[in-house]
């Protein structure tokens, strides 16, 4: 189908269509846009969000993540106070947090993209 084709079927002019072009390239194009363009070419708009990795792989890295600041922030304590943990130690204490958070799984979990 033409540019002319479709601005008829969407009733707009085929200059119209050609920004809607250069908005789709430039991913600026809304998704009233493409769900207008869609029903004008006989289509149906499917959004989604496809995940690069499993919900399981994701909550387990991030759990480990947070467990990994928050033992990482006490440590520095420790260290200053001369007490800190041998490192297979405080590894064992990142697991056990990580497998804590996977457990309990709280919504803080996500408040930051990376831990503070």
């Amino acid at each position: 189908m033409t540019a002319a084709q479709l601005a008829r079927r969407m009733g707009v002019k085929q200059s119209t269509v050609s920004e809607y072009e250069k908005g789709e390239r430039a991913r600026t194009v809304t998704l009233e846009t493409l769900d207008r363009a869609a029903e004008a070419l006989g289509c149906r708009l499917v959004y989604a969000l496809v995940p690069e990795k499993s919900l399981e792989a994701t909550v387990r890295e991030r759990a480990r993540l947070v467990a990994c600041h928050q033992v990482q922030r006490v440590a520095r304590t420790m260290t200053l106070e001369a007490q800190r943990l041998e490192t297979d130690a405080e590894a064992r204490q990142v697991a056990s947090l990580a497998e804590k958070l996977i457990a309990e799984t709280p919504a803080s979990l996500w408040d930051t993209r990376e831990p503070v």
